[in-house]
């Protein structure tokens, strides 16, 4: 059993994204509280003040969009961990998939077809595309909703990053039954049929 891991070149790209998305998360912060003049010692208090004053329109829009960035960012930076220390282990049953306290396993008959998400990038990604809802497996409940915020609960990402990916991927075709062009066991079975 070989464990598919992200290679170093994949690594080296998630953390110059991920540095890129701490300094995004920072410069948030501090224009959302430049703009509507809060101090971050008095957080409550310098904000409840600034809130009685009025905020005029100028304010009130960076604000709300430095606000999104702030919520959003966390989730970026949760994807690119994850991605990060993506493990895919292809065994006898089924697909083991781990990284950061996620751990799936998803038997091959499960898998219902492989998807391409970016077929015009340089570095493609595809996902599997699950026939039931396997998140259940993850045990903690905040691990569980960010896994499947980021991927949706019958999605599984094989990352572009992936040393040996087309590997992985050929392996994966093979032990599901998938076909390259068609990708799901009901269309392969109507296909021998014919």
């Amino acid at each position: 059993m070989k464990t598919y891991r992200i290679s170093s070149s994949g690594r080296r790209t998630a953390l110059i994204l991920l540095v890129g998305a701490l300094i995004i998360w920072i410069f948030a912060l501090w224009t959302f509280g430049s703009t509507l003049g809060i101090n971050p010692v008095a957080f409550w208090s310098t904000l409840r003040a600034s809130i009685e004053q009025g905020l005029s329109i100028s304010q009130l829009v960076p604000a709300l969009l430095m606000l999104v960035l702030i919520v959003a960012t966390p989730l970026v930076i949760w994807n690119i961990c994850e991605e990060l220390a993506a493990a895919y282990t292809p065994t006898e049953d089924g697909l083991r998939f781990s990284a950061l306290g996620v751990a799936l396993f998803v038997p091959w008959a499960g898998i219902s077809s492989i998807r391409r998400v970016d077929a015009d990038s340089d570095e493609p990604m595809d996902e599997l595309i699950l026939r039931e809802d396997y998140t259940s497996q993850i045990r903690n409940s905040l691990l569980r909703f960010l896994h499947a915020q980021a991927y949706g609960r019958t999605k599984l990402p094989i990352y572009a990053g992936v040393a040996d990916r087309d590997d992985l991927l050929a392996a994966i075709r093979q032990q599901a039954e998938l076909t390259e062009g068609i990708g799901n066991r009901e269309q392969n079975a109507e296909g021998a049929a014919l």
